[in-house]
């Protein structure tokens, strides 16, 4: 298990994101260097009925430890018994609970940010897994659900509950991910509780790992967009940190090898079916690189690895210069 507190600062960890930090997604981030990495969110209730689905999603390999499982849902006793079921098949290094999700199907049944507005019904979530389970308790949040002061109460309460870290995106619900994240008012957030808080929100590039950490004085930073289609952006921070600069060139060819060994991956834990979902991926590989619209419209139809396979060799045989992030 995590021991939050006694880990190297800062702590720069992956995000969890729905539907994108899978099993296979973890393992690429692993290979280039990540030292936590968090797991996309799973439903309570699911757990608890035991839906396969779900148990699959919350299944890993070891080799992506130290692993945080997230979990969602507004019952305090269906959470708790949620986190058992996590810990006796799992046996994650740590659980987070969201509580910073916006989006309308989640806080529509008052489970994610929704719990921003309840804090009796958080902090009860958090001392009955804490009850329940030997794994540290984590909880990501907002700044609030409309006031971005809202935060600067609800850490306390969550500490005195037992969470054991917290990060804070950098917004209200309210906002959504419209405007830009107030990495000020994180630090005032920080600045209540003893126990770490990361930072969350527009950490895009790994450069804006230290702007965000020197204004907010987090302990770390949880990076969720920027790491789409970039796995290696630990990597390059890392270097930034030791050298002052990237080391690693992510050439053309760089590039196509992690798409295919990614794609590898993906469609080993899901079946035929991977190529498919695996596009979403592809979209955030060869975001925001220039001259190549027509062999972009055929990734989003590629439909075999073979055909995979073909467009990385042209795009790699047509690229005459590196492509960064």
């Amino acid at each position: 298990m995590i021991s939050w507190g006694t880990l190297p600062k800062p702590i720069i960890a992956l995000s969890p994101m729905a539907d994108m930090t899978d099993s296979p997604f973890c393992r690429i981030a692993k290979e280039f260097g990540w030292p936590v990495v968090f797991r996309e969110m799973v439903s309570s209730e699911a757990l608890v009925r035991e839906s396969a689905k779900t148990l699959h999603m919350a299944a890993f390999h070891e080799e992506e430890r130290p692993l945080i499982q997230q979990i969602f849902g507004k019952d305090p006793l269906i959470m708790a018994r949620a986190a058992e079921i996590i810990e006796k098949n799992f046996a994650p290094d740590g659980i987070d609970i969201n509580m910073g999700c916006p989006v309308y199907k989640i806080v529509s049944d008052f489970n994610g940010a929704c719990l921003m507005k309840d804090p009796a019904r958080a902090t009860a979530i958090v001392r009955e897994m804490k009850k329940a389970v030997q794994a540290p308790i984590s909880v990501k949040i907002r700044l609030g659900w409309s006031d971005p002061t809202e935060c600067l109460d609800f850490v306390k309460q969550l500490e005195e509950a037992g969470a054991e870290l917290i990060t804070i995106h950098g917004r209200t619900r309210a906002q959504g991910y419209s405007g830009v994240a107030d990495w000020e008012m994180v630090g005032r957030a920080k600045q209540q509780v003893s126990i770490p808080v990361l930072c969350n929100g527009d950490i895009h590039t790994p450069e804006k790992v230290f702007e965000a950490l020197k204004i907010s004085g987090c302990d770390g930073a949880l990076i969720a967009r920027g790491a789409l289609g970039c796995p290696w952006f630990y990597q390059h921070y890392a270097e930034i940190r030791d050298t002052g600069v990237r080391q690693t060139e992510i050439t053309p060819a760089f590039r196509a090898d992690v798409v295919l060994r990614h794609a590898q991956l993906h469609m080993a834990e899901y079946g035929p079916r991977g190529i498919t979902t695996f596009r979403k991926h592809l979209s955030w590989y060869f975001k925001g690189i220039e001259g190549i619209k027509s062999f972009r419209t055929e990734l989003m139809q590629v439909n075999s690895m073979e055909r995979l396979q073909e467009l990385l060799a042209q795009f790699v045989a047509d690229s005459g210069t590196a492509s960064g992030i």
